[in-house]
């Protein structure tokens, strides 16, 4: 018998990644730009009100605050957009995607990356994007344990497929969840996951067959 997970499987597996990245999404903007927004809301009702007072050096004040917590909220939805998929991915493949994520937070960390990817490049686009939320995520949960001093990830051609390795120097992941996500993505690939757990760091193997990456 072949071990490989029926049609309907598959499609159930897809759903349940999609559904949890969607409550994922819907608690981060529930929790962040939206109560956010609320508080810009609050403070320029009070402006409006200094300003109909005559009071304008305090609506001023009230004014260059909303201004500050607006502009973090545009950054927040601006990081939300570049991990959902960043549009240097599409562009310009997943190369250069996992480069401009470890310019951004590698060097927000102090983080030293070690990036070979090329061998990614024959995939097509959704798999790439695909492989990418399980680096994005593999690196965020690092960040979390850590942050590392390390990050590497290394992508090699195999005769049945591609090889990916994904390591760090953070301690070890204390939360199943983590690594359950990470799994589900992998099967949305047809891919299998192993990760070696330490003290001292993570190394994550994904093993993606020939076929998986055709579209």
């Amino acid at each position: 018998m072949s071990d490989e997970p029926s049609p309907r499987a598959l499609t159930e597996q897809v759903l349940a990644a999609e559904q949890d990245e969607r409550r994922r999404i819907a608690l981060f903007l529930h929790d962040g730009p939206v109560q956010s927004l609320a508080g810009v809301a609050l403070m320029l009702d009070a402006a409006l009100d200094f300003m109909r007072r005559g009071e304008t050096d305090q609506a001023g004040e009230v004014l260059e605050k909303a201004m500050f917590r607006t502009r973090l909220t545009i950054g927040e939805l601006r990081d939300l957009s570049f991990n959902l998929e960043p549009v240097v991915l599409r562009d310009h493949g997943l190369a250069s995607a996992v480069n401009a994520l470890a310019q951004d937070r590698g060097i927000e960390h102090g983080i030293e990356f070690a990036i070979d990817v090329a061998a990614a490049e024959t995939l097509g686009e959704r798999s790439q994007a695909a492989l990418y939320q399980i680096v994005r995520e593999a690196f965020e949960g690092a960040i979390r344990r850590g942050p590392p001093r390390m990050f590497a990830v290394r992508i090699l051609s195999a005769s049945d497929g591609l090889e990916v390795t994904i390591s760090d120097d953070a301690p070890g992941e204390r939360r199943k969840r983590s690594i359950e996500v990470l799994e589900e993505r992998a099967r949305t690939l047809h891919a299998t996951l192993s990760v070696d757990q330490a003290d001292n760091g993570t190394t994550m193997k994904l093993v993606l067959p020939t076929y998986a990456g055709s579209e």
